[in-house]
């Protein structure tokens, strides 16, 4: 949910909510606090539900009542007396109530004028009521409760002491108590609520943020939050976090491991350079020294510095090559070749260098003369150059051989090359194209190599829309398979 949806989502909930629950609760308590006057059956069942407040008023009446029963039967003289009708009336001042006395059809006295007007004409006539039940009459329209007593005045004429009670003054005053209460729990309870809502859609996600900001800060990025716990802009918000989290987490830890591998890479480097370096300059010191006094070992001094020198060169290309491979910046020149013409090419070059080595090469050709496919030769050939180069560098046997075979594979082309060196453990065999990865880091280091070799071949075959793979037997030798798509005129 967006903040801004949820800031009106609060305000209506604030403003509007309780509003409708105060109106709700009032016509409800309106409803069920009914006048306890107004029902039939027992008084005392009728006020039960009504508390201890009403009760208290009724008890009140009922022992006024009683008081001017007793009165007008044993001292009538006194409901002749104002002083002492006023006394009645002032302790029912508290219960909305008072006295009226009648004499005859007119009115003798009252302690409340407006009360008596409006139920004047419907008080009872003299000896409608029986005094000794102590009921009274309830006026419903005017909401007010009578009690009639009637005595006889000093001068022989009839009268009647009426005890009124204001009912739905009673009700309105425990209608206010119930709705002061019912107010503060709504708005109590409304608040409760829309400040727990927005705790957890907002206050605890931002939270912890801040805490995730903390650790990060403070270099922690394996501190995580749960960005799935809300919804809408704060979700996108923690989400936002999380992902950048991951990634620089993630390329904290990229940059880590390329420092080591160019740590690695500057030791192989450096091992691999020291090597034709220091055998140069023993030749070169030989030389000057006279230690090649003949025309013939001069010859093979500078052949050996030349073959150093060459050595030195293709470890600083592969060096170059490998910082395009890194920046992926190689520049490919696609061409489209005819196979049996080019890798033909390729064979006699590498078949030269194979024979002065005395290794044993051997090449089959087995597709159609007109095939051709879309590639860059000069990548291609180090490709094939950088292979048999490892096949070269690890073998273990005096009887040398490296077998080249191209192939018609259907819309594809290929190529393996085979020797018989000293072959691949099955648990090396999934990372050897992996950057610097070394099967046996021991023993290739002495050999030479920066272990970048086969990272660079997979990249440049893969940039050829091809794939590549090897296969291996310990002891037996390892052969390396790569398949080029054919081109095919539309």
């Amino acid at each position: 949910m967006k903040i801004q949806t949820r800031l009106i989502i609060t305000f209506i909930a604030a403003a509007f909510v309780p509003m409708i629950l105060i109106v709700l609760t009032f016509f409800w308590f309106r409803l069920s606090l009914k006048d306890p006057f107004s029902e039939s059956g027992s008084l005392h069942e009728r006020i039960s539900m009504m508390g201890n407040d009403v009760e208290d008023i009724l008890t009140v009446s009922d022992r006024i009542g009683s008081e001017i029963r007793n009165t007008a039967e044993n001292d009538p003289a006194q409901l002749e007396n104002a002083d002492y009708l006023r006394s009645v009336c002032g302790q029912m001042s508290d219960i909305s109530g008072t006295v009226v006395v009648r004499k005859g059809d007119s009115l003798y006295f009252t302690g409340n004028p407006g009360m008596s007007d409006e139920v004047w004409d419907r008080l009872p006539s003299y000896g409608q009521r029986d005094p000794a039940d102590g009921a009274g009459v309830y006026i419903d329209d005017l909401g007010e409760y009578v009690k009639q007593y009637d005595f006889v005045f000093s001068d022989g004429s009839r009268g009647s002491v009426f005890v009124l009670i204001k009912a739905n003054a009673v009700m309105s005053r425990k209608l206010m108590i119930y709705m002061y209460a019912a107010v503060f729990l709504i708005l109590l309870v409304t608040g409760l609520l829309i400040t727990f809502w927005n705790k957890r859609g907002i206050a605890d996600p931002m939270t912890e943020l801040g805490e995730g900001l903390t650790q990060v800060s403070e270099g922690n990025f394996d501190h995580a939050i749960d960005a799935k716990r809300s919804g809408g802009d704060v979700g996108r918000l923690l989400q936002n976090y999380e992902d950048m989290r991951v990634r620089i987490r993630e390329n904290l830890i990229r940059s880590a491991e390329q420092e080591s591998r160019n740590k690695e890479l500057i030791s192989n480097i450096s091992h691999d350079l020291k090597t034709p370096i220091t055998s140069i300059k023993g030749y070169v010191e030989g030389i000057l020294d006279g230690v090649a006094s003949t025309p013939e070992k001069q010859e093979k001094y500078l052949k050996t510095i030349y073959n150093k020198a060459v050595d030195m060169d293709k470890l600083i290309n592969e060096l170059t090559l490998y910082a395009s491979v890194d920046n992926d910046r190689i520049n490919y020149s696609f061409l489209k070749l005819n196979v049996t013409d080019y890798f033909r090419d390729c064979v006699e070059e590498v078949g030269l260098d194979m024979e002065t080595r005395g290794i044993a090469f051997d090449y089959r050709n087995t597709i159609p003369s007109n095939t051709t496919v879309i590639a860059d030769p000069e990548q291609l050939r180090k490709v094939i150059n950088n292979i048999i180069g490892n096949s070269v560098k690890y073998m273990d046997k005096s009887a040398k051989s490296i077998e080249m075979r191209v192939m018609d594979s259907g819309d594809e082309v290929i190529v393996e090359i085979e020797d018989n060196g000293k072959g691949i453990a099955g648990s090396d065999l999934s990372r050897i194209f992996e950057r610097f990865y070394r099967a046996d880091a021991a023993r290739t280091t002495s050999q030479g190599g920066s272990g970048i070799g086969l990272s660079i071949v997979k990249k440049i075959i893969e940039d050829h829309g091809g794939r590549i793979w090897a296969t291996s037997k310990e002891g037996e030798g390892t052969c390396m398979h790569f398949a080029l798509r054919k081109y095919k005129e539309d």
